[in-house]
């Protein structure tokens, strides 16, 4: 592995952690130090990558979406931890007000998501068009969430739990069929959307 890929790894793992401890926190979770995470979430980082790499010699995709994967933890960290530092900053945990400070988090997360997966995930390093580039990146993101957001209408809503599980189980194997749907939606989009490249040997440089 790369030193430029290993330390973007702990960087992002640092910031996961960070953000994270700060929500953990704030809903007074103490049974144990938040704070222990910024030890573990950079090694583990490290080492799920590690993995990654050894399969994508075979795969050579694997790599790259394990990259895309570990901006996407530290993108939802970021995203959640500056939603709860308003909210906690201000006392307001409801009302229009949300729509705005939901709005300045998503926006903050989605800039952090743009630079980390542009320089380093598929390393689309042109400075032509960014902001053309950046609306499709919002775009795509978009469509990500409301993919998301229908998945888990249709299955928390239309159809009825499954194996005998409670209403509250069966909404969040909802959101997690959402989230991996939405996923794969985000990094086909952005591979083949935002950030394609000329190069057809791309493919040859992932790893």
């Amino acid at each position: 592995m790369k030193k430029n890929d290993i330390l973007a790894i702990l960087i992002l793992g640092e910031i996961t952690a960070i953000f994270l401890a700060l929500v953990l926190g704030g809903v007074g979770f103490a049974a144990f130090s938040p704070w222990i995470l910024c030890i573990i979430l950079p090694v583990l980082a490290l080492a799920a990558n590690f993995i990654a790499q050894i399969i994508g010699k075979k795969i050579v995709i694997v790599f790259q979406f394990a990259k895309f994967l570990t901006v996407g933890f530290a993108n939802t960290a970021v995203d959640f931890g500056i939603l709860n530092m308003l909210m906690w900053s201000s006392g307001i945990y409801s009302g229009k007000t949300i729509l705005l400070f939901n709005s300045i988090s998503f926006l903050v997360a989605v800039i952090h998501s743009y630079i980390w997966n542009k320089l380093w995930t598929f390393k689309a390093k042109s400075k032509a068009n960014i902001a053309s580039q950046f609306l499709a990146f919002v775009v795509v993101s978009f469509i990500g969430l409301l993919i998301n957001g229908i998945i888990v209408y249709l299955v928390s809503t239309l159809i009825k739990p499954l194996l005998g599980l409670k209403i509250e189980l069966w909404t969040n194997a909802g959101k997690v069929l959402a989230t991996i749907v939405s996923l794969i939606w985000n990094f086909i989009g952005y591979k083949l959307i935002v950030f394609k490249k000329k190069d057809e040997q791309q493919f040859s440089n992932l790893s």
